[in-house]
């Protein structure tokens, strides 16, 4: 079997596991409990905080625990137009957020807030010109995506953040689900971002777990009202067990860092050399320093996506159309659609995935299955 869908979700690395388990064993008491147990439970969620505060580069104070990405989203969009909705109900996002963002800007939008989308170039990436020109007086907040999940596109986020110094009252939201531990911390984590966003089971912790960056000072309504845990911010019992596994997962994951980007982006280069080659080929992601080293879309001309997928996946090579939450649905890419794709053309994307676990073998075998499926498709629509 070859996975390559790892933007999707990927697999719970065994280490993780057993810290899982382990956890769930052994520390099973309520970290708002008065008791020694519940005291004991305490203590390792505020190590898996400081943990990853460490591992982040920011204070551990700075670090709350989530559901995932899609909470993560929600809270800051949502938590910052109810906390800031008397200064102002102008937000800023792109066109090829995640729905999490998307679907939070729409309803906000029949709250009476206003929504600027911002348009995306040839490559889908916004303009640091484009965002400087739609700031306006009322504006509460900027939410742009460090990794495009559809085709790896890069967003200019530094570029952003030096228009926003000059704005100190807007917040600036990132949602990173798709650039942790792709070489690209240090632009995500910029002096001038407010919240981060980051989902566990992209990175190899258990799903149903994540977490965000809130700068110290930076003020955010609460979603989830109820006992008061994570600092009155986000109340319900913490899932322990999840939450000491992403620690590990994340350590794990930023380990020897740049030595596992280098090795998927050659593995996205062999794919992509390739691949290129056929005339029926459309490409979206490019080689470039400004898309992630991990995500590869393309086409095959004529042929809808879900045939592809279908087709590798009787090879046991396992790949997916543009995004996983919007797949089953059978739309068409969010992203390829803002960068003006004609349709006939977006509804046969597919995009391939990596993770630091994939190998050029595994790439060598699907090139070979590219092949044979692309020669069958040609005889069928000749």
């Amino acid at each position: 079997m070859i996975y390559f869908d790892n933007s999707a979700t990927t697999k719970v690395a065994p280490q993780v596991l057993e810290t899982y388990s382990k956890v769930s064993k052994q520390i099973w008491g309520n970290p708002s409990s008065l008791h020694a147990l519940g005291e004991k439970a305490f203590g390792l969620l505020e190590q898996a905080r400081s943990q990853i505060a460490e591992l982040m580069g920011v204070e551990q104070d700075e670090i709350f625990f989530t559901s995932g990405g899609t909470e993560g989203d929600n809270w800051v969009v949502k938590g910052t137009a109810i906390e800031k909705r008397m200064h102002g109900k102008h937000i800023i996002t792109s066109s090829v957020e995640h729905p999490a963002v998307l679907n939070s800007m729409a309803q906000l939008e029949k709250l009476g807030f206003e929504v600027t989308y911002l348009p995306v170039d040839e490559n889908g990436r916004v303009s640091a010109a484009d965002l400087e020109g739609a700031i306006r007086s009322d504006t509460i907040l900027v939410s742009i995506m460090a990794v495009n999940n559809e085709i790896g596109a890069i967003q200019p986020i530094d570029e952003i953040a030096a228009v926003l110094r000059a704005y100190p009252k807007i917040h600036f939201h990132i949602d990173a689900v798709q650039g942790i531990g792709k070489g690209i911390q240090q632009m995500i984590m910029n002096e001038r971002v407010d919240f981060v966003t980051f989902s566990g089971h992209k990175f190899h912790a258990p799903r149903g777990i994540g977490f965000m960056f809130k700068r110290r000072g930076r003020k955010l309504a609460p979603l989830m009202s109820g006992g008061g845990q994570e600092k009155n911010l986000r109340s319900g019992t913490e899932n322990l067990p999840a939450i000491a596994a992403m620690a590990k997962s994340l350590r794990l994951l930023l380990e020897e860092e740049e030595k596992k980007v280098q090795k998927q982006f050659e593995i996205k280069k062999f794919i992509y050399d390739y691949v290129t080659k056929f005339p029926k080929v459309t490409m979206f992601s490019q080689m470039t320093a400004d898309f992630a080293p991990h995500i590869l879309c393309f086409t095959i001309d004529g042929v809808r996506g879900e045939t592809i997928v279908h087709a590798f996946e009787e090879h046991e090579i396992y790949i997916s159309t543009t995004s996983a939450c919007s797949s089953k649905k059978h739309v068409v890419s969010g992203t390829l659609n803002a960068m003006n794709i004609p349709d006939k053309i977006a509804t046969s994307a597919i995009r391939i995935s990596l993770d630091e676990h994939n190998s050029l073998a595994e790439a060598r075998e699907f090139v070979g299955v590219f092949e044979q499926l692309y020669h069958q498709f040609e005889k069928i629509n000749s």
